[in-house]
């Protein structure tokens, strides 16, 4: 694994620094949503986009904070009405990113965070190339599963599908153009605004 923070490659008279589209991705359990957390709460200047979910709230998560909660039948309407700018299924449940939230932020020259998972990564990169892929990394597989583990709230056969996934999103950090490691938490929000230009 690349431990080390390399240059981000950029379009055209576009610099690297300042994009206004940051796209975080990763494995699951590797600190994505406690990274966004600290930023929401350190620096409220930084839009992230709230997804939507057909998954149950999890202890503490409340709806329109940390997620949008809707039913299977909601989310198939939104999919059909083109509203999401992206949508996966993950561990039994469907995730998605309103579309046009994102584009209000763009066109208002806001910086705009996105927090999705490998497969919305790879649908935004398709739709906005302009966006900054960025990979959240564990510091090592051992970390990775023990943070996987120690969450109560999931059944084993879960985890395990978990860690399954998280071994296929490892393999694709080369499809970055960033990779942060998650050793700290500041450290990797400090290293965020520094991309956004808010440093």
């Amino acid at each position: 694994m690349n431990t080390t923070h390399p240059g981000p490659t950029a379009p055209p008279n576009q610099p690297a620094s300042g994009r206004r589209l940051i796209v975080l991705s990763g494995p699951s359990g590797v600190g994505k949503s406690t990274v966004v957390s600290h930023l929401r709460k350190t620096r409220p200047e930084v839009w992230h986009s709230v997804s939507v979910t057909t998954r149950y709230p999890r202890p503490g998560e409340i709806d329109g904070v940390h997620y949008r909660f809707v039913d299977d039948a909601t989310f198939d309407k939104l999919v059909e009405a083109g509203e999401l700018l992206e949508w996966a299924k993950f561990a039994g449940h469907r995730y998605g990113t309103p579309r046009q939230p994102v584009l209000d932020r763009l066109a208002s020259g806001a910086p705009t965070l996105l927090e999705i998972d490998l497969q919305g990564a790879r649908q935004v990169r398709s739709a906005m190339r302009e966006a900054l892929q960025v990979f959240l990394a564990p510091p090592n597989w051992e970390e990775l599963v023990r943070r996987l583990t120690r969450r109560a709230t999931e059944p084993p056969e879960v985890i395990d599908r978990r860690l399954a996934a998280a071994r296929v999103e490892l393999a694709a950090e080369s499809e970055f153009d960033v990779t942060l490691v998650n050793t700290s938490v500041e450290d990797v929000a400090r290293e965020l605004l520094e991309l956004m230009g808010l440093s």
